[in-house]
């Protein structure tokens, strides 16, 4: 595989990346984030405390959800090569367990020194946007 270089980008291109997010991510993700907020892996706690039922139960770390956007850059757009230079999110909506998140970006600016401006977008199954944010990326010079 290999990246898409900077001058093959064009605004517009887009790719997109789902995953269903499980139990095993949220606990995956606590022990490498150290984020073990009781929203996120404790039952009684999500589905009785003040929070919890505002968000009616245990959601996943918003966090875990805006990580499904690296492996976009890294692997698809530009993909090989890409160099992350910084990322803004906005979380708009709760990620619950078995949720199916698409995560997508967009092209939306070539700028100077082979940096790139992408679109960041999230959405569960059904057409809620649970992330949005803009993306700063160097893409790969050569293939």
């Amino acid at each position: 595989m290999r990246g898409i270089t900077y001058d093959e980008l064009n605004v517009g291109d887009k790719a997109d990346f789902s995953k269903t997010i499980t139990e095993s991510d949220i606990h995956s993700f606590s022990a490498i984030s150290g984020d073990f907020n009781p929203i996120h892996v404790d039952e009684v706690y999500a589905t009785t405390s003040t929070m919890g039922k505002k968000m009616q139960g245990r959601i996943a770390q918003g966090m875990l959800t805006a990580s499904l956007f690296s492996g976009i850059l890294a692997m698809q757009l530009p993909g090989k090569g890409t160099v992350y230079l910084s990322q803004t999110c906005i979380f708009k909506a709760p990620v619950k367990l078995g949720d199916t998140v698409t995560a997508q970006a967009e092209v939306v600016e070539k700028l100077e020194k082979g940096r790139v401006r992408l679109a960041m977008t999230a959405t569960n199954q059904n057409g809620i946007v649970v992330v949005e944010g803009e993306a700063l990326v160097i893409a790969p010079r050569e293939a």
